[in-house]
């Protein structure tokens, strides 16, 4: 079985492996499609891959001038650095695309050039040839009709055009029936009992929820309450079970009775799914195999890092910064809390999609703890990618039609005594301020890509994570930022007016400003809480810095929210270890 699971992670990734860069400009859903991620190769939007192409190019002309090489050579180089189950597909990649890459970056072409002459860059009737770099002397569209002379339409290069739809090939169909499965349904696609928790840790598995304890009995899952108190086995997957020999008490009886015991639970876009490119695999200068290590789980993971995340991080972080998280606050609060975790997010996740999103909510009203729940779709409703971007912007009344229906469907999901805490919007505004006159990292090299021109790129493919603030345009961004607070005053209101029978409702704001103001206290410039390869999501450093603001601010205004403090902490944690790994 794990040589099957194995042989299938890795085909799975070699198909993810076209799609690097397609997530790479993070562009969000569409807002109001309830449709599947269009994530596979035979959907790959044009100007997805042109981002690619153009990242990829430039990745690869680096490394020639830092190791001071061929072009040749640093394709191979490239290909080195994969881990060895991928190597085969990147040197297929390379007999395809690399002489002609070589070819023109030798004839000092830049990866704009060589990538629209390579037709994966493709010009819209009536619209401008877009372009990462400042245009060659002779002009952009002379110089990408010299290179395409120069390609003279080679018979190889036509064959790559069928190359982006994998999935028309009879045996990868099934292969990619599965991943459309987890892509559409956000539900572990190792998950043997159906009961939406999983020993398998990407694919949706537990770097999402709790992990599983015995992934062949279905009423074994994290967050319910224990069966008979666990006295023969552990029902709840906490690590807790079995009877005190000197009393004959059960544990969990003792220790977790009348604990107030809760799970967390985050319904979140990419933020909270803690979306991150490591900036070492655009980065020449610190780029090894070390860097790429974590490719396959990368992938897997949808390129986010929930691990790690500010609501249901459980792990030391290996993408900078520290792990705080709340979950990790409420399991040292109460230990019976252990592995009761939930974050039921996806990249482009908006107040439009959430309500499908929710459906891979694992609750039962009987037989489970009550949960806190995070909703924080801090940016998707304000940001798309359209050139019209405020018409295609989320209304107020569209926000409280989609959020109310949101809270009706978890009102009829959720054990009685459960929260709900609705997060406001992000100003956006901070982005542009702090990162646009500075060096992406993909420019550090030479010091010629800023996070304006990388912005000015991704509008013009239509690809933009978000038009309305990730522009030079000071009226836009201040428009964009009018509705997100609109669209927090409608969560407001709701928190205020709004009753539901099994749970009481909360509000508050993004913590940004006080985010950025305990970041400067700690010595750190403004810029360093922001994602450095796509310029758009918090960093590491944000999601454990908003942690603390949350808590406290829960400590403070809402106690109840938290539940108490369990006095046999320490008892648990000397009698029951963490068992494998979480």
């Amino acid at each position: 079985m794990r040589a099957s699971r194995q042989t299938f992670l890795n085909l799975f990734c070699i198909l993810w492996l076209l799609l690097l860069l397609k997530a790479a400009s993070c562009s969000p859903l569409p807002s109001g499609d309830d449709t599947p991620h269009p994530l596979l190769p035979s959907r790959l939007y044009k100007g997805h891959t042109c981002v690619g192409c153009v990242l990829v190019v430039s990745v690869i002309e680096q490394l020639a001038q830092w190791h001071n090489s061929t072009v040749k050579a640093a394709v191979e180089r490239l290909c080195n650095y994969i881990p060895e189950k991928l190597q085969g597909f990147c040197y297929i990649l390379a007999e395809l695309y690399g002489p002609h890459i070589a070819e023109l970056i030798d004839r000092e072409m830049n990866a704009d050039v060589v990538c629209h002459s390579l037709r994966l860059c493709k010009q819209d009737p009536g619209q401008p040839l877009c372009h990462l770099y400042p245009p060659p002397k002779v002009g952009l569209s002379t110089a990408i009709w010299k290179a395409k002379r120069i390609l003279k339409t080679s018979k190889d290069l036509k064959s790559t055009t069928r190359f982006s739809n994998l999935c028309a090939f009879p045996l990868l169909a099934n292969l990619c029936e599965k991943i459309k499965y987890v892509i559409r349904n956000k539900l572990p696609f190792e998950d043997f009992d159906g009961d939406k928790f999983s020993t398998f840790p990407t694919l949706r598995g537990y770097h999402w929820r709790g992990r599983d304890c015995d992934d062949r009995n279905t009423i074994v899952y994290p967050g319910r309450r224990p069966d008979n108190w666990d006295v023969k086995s552990d029902s709840n997957c906490n690590g807790i079970w079995g009877v005190d020999p000197k009393d004959g008490i059960p544990y969990e009886e003792k220790f977790c009775k009348g604990a107030d015991s809760r799970g967390v639970v985050l319904l979140g876009d990419s933020a909270g799914a803690h979306f991150h490119i490591p900036p070492e695999w655009m980065t020449v200068t610190q780029m090894s195999a070390k860097s790429f290590a974590n490719l396959p789980m990368a992938f897997t993971d949808e390129l986010d890092w929930p691990q790690f995340s500010e609501i249901t991080g459980f792990l030391n972080s290996t993408i900078g910064g520290w792990t705080d998280s709340l979950y990790l606050r409420l399991r040292r609060r109460n230990r019976c809390n252990h592995r009761d975790l939930q974050n039921i997010s996806q990249n482009g996740g908006s107040s439009r999609n959430l309500l499908n999103l929710m459906k891979s909510l694992a609750r039962n009203q009987l037989l489970d703890n009550p949960a806190i729940v995070i909703y924080a779709t801090i940016g998707n409703d304000v940001c798309n990618g359209n050139h019209d971007t405020l018409a295609h912007m989320t209304t107020p009344k569209e926000m409280l039609s989609n959020v109310m229906q949101a809270l009706r469907y978890l009102d009829s999901q959720l054990p009685n005594g459960s929260h709900v805490i609705l997060t406001g919007l992000v100003d956006g505004r901070f982005l542009w301020d702090n990162l646009h006159d500075r060096y992406h990292p993909l420019g550090q090299l030479n010091r010629d890509i800023t996070y304006s021109q990388l912005y000015s790129f991704l509008n013009c493919l239509k690809v933009s994570p978000c038009n309305g603030w990730l522009t030079p345009n000071k009226t836009l961004r201040n428009l964009t930022s009018e509705r997100a607070l609109q669209l927090s005053d409608v969560l407001k209101e709701i928190a205020r007016s709004e009753k539901f029978a099994n749970f009481d409702v909360f509000y508050m704001d993004f913590p940004l400003r006080q985010t950025a103001e305990e970041w400067r206290k700690m010595g750190g410039e403004p810029w360093q809480l922001i994602e450095p390869v796509d310029g758009f999501h918090p960093s590491q450093i944000a999601a454990a810095l908003g942690t603390s603001i949350t808590w406290q601010k829960a400590l403070h205004e809402w106690p109840q929210v938290l539940g108490k403090e369990n006095p046999f902490n320490d008892q648990i944690e000397a009698i029951f270890k963490d068992q494998g790994g979480h």
